[in-house]
């Protein structure tokens, strides 16, 4: 993908970036987005709920395919992760991330589409071929999402479908609930947005998004928690150099795997926990 080698390049130009990583690992306010202090209660009966969530996520249900370099601090699976990937997505399920290393191969290459996931590791020469692709991405990244629940979660369109309930919490917050889901929509400045949403995983695989920073109504900061007290992983990702609807191909997430390349299981990838290295 042109736009996605286009990064890749410029990402590999110099240390000023390691750099900026480094400021981010310090200076938490200025590189994630906080967990937010959600309104409890009872609430109101809000008959507006609908039409708040509504004009919170038209932007989003806009986006079709984006591309973004995007930072990621934070922890899972009991390590702790910090980097920069290259990600590009497209409807109805295609995904591409290609994690930096510091100084030259990428630390791992994940293309996914149409239920089908392959996985580089090109420091250590193996590959996973034709992988689930929300188990792929958990086992190498922490976050158990498909490529639509990335796409979705990138956007700020983190769910689907519509409001089934709502309640109101003053003037400037409604919580309504999608398909079981919970969604956080406030008000600010006469504008509405999704800013924060609890997923109801099965077996105790919930999760909650975080949104900060909007432009263009979409958000730049995400945090991302798992839901549980285990504290499976909590992350935060900064998007950079966002292109909205660009045009992807089924190409772009069509990896070409060198023959001399060694299969890896997907237990292996477990092993090596996220964004780790191969074991040998």
């Amino acid at each position: 993908m042109s736009r996605l080698s286009t990064a890749r390049t410029a990402r590999r130009r110099g240390a000023e970036r390691v750099a900026i990583l480094a400021v981010c690992g310090v200076v938490a306010s200025g590189c994630g987005a906080a967990r937010q202090h959600l309104p409890s209660g009872p609430g109101e009966p809000a008959p507006d709920a609908a039409s708040a969530f509504g004009a919170a996520v038209t932007a989003c249900r806009n986006v079709t395919s984006l591309t973004a370099e995007m930072a990621v601090r934070g922890t899972a699976a009991g390590q702790r992760l910090r980097g920069r990937v290259l990600v590009g997505v497209a409807a109805p399920a295609s995904a591409l991330l290609d994690a930096a290393a510091p100084f030259g191969a990428s630390l791992f290459i994940y293309a996914a589409h149409e239920g089908d996931a392959t996985l580089l590791l090109p420091r250590d020469q193996r590959v996973l071929p034709h992988g689930d692709p929300a188990s792929v991405l958990e086992a190498v990244a922490g976050v158990p999402l498909d490529p639509t629940d990335l796409r979705r979660t990138l956007t700020g369109c983190t769910v689907e479908g519509e409001p089934q309930s709502g309640r109101a919490f003053g003037a400037s917050w409604r919580l309504v609930t999608v398909n079981g889901d919970e969604a956080y929509v406030r008000r600010a400045n006469g504008v509405w947005r999704l800013v924060a949403l609890v997923h109801h995983g099965s077996g105790g695989r919930g999760w909650r998004a975080d949104y900060a920073d909007f432009q263009g109504d979409l958000p730049r900061t995400i945090r991302l928690t798992s839901a549980d007290d285990a504290r499976r992983f909590d992350l935060h990702l900064r998007l950079s150099q966002v292109e909205v609807n660009p045009t992807l191909g089924t190409e772009v997430f069509a990896l070409r795997v060198p023959p001399t390349l060694s299969p890896i299981s997907l237990e292996e990838l477990r092993q090596a926990g996220p964004m780790g290295e191969a074991p040998r």
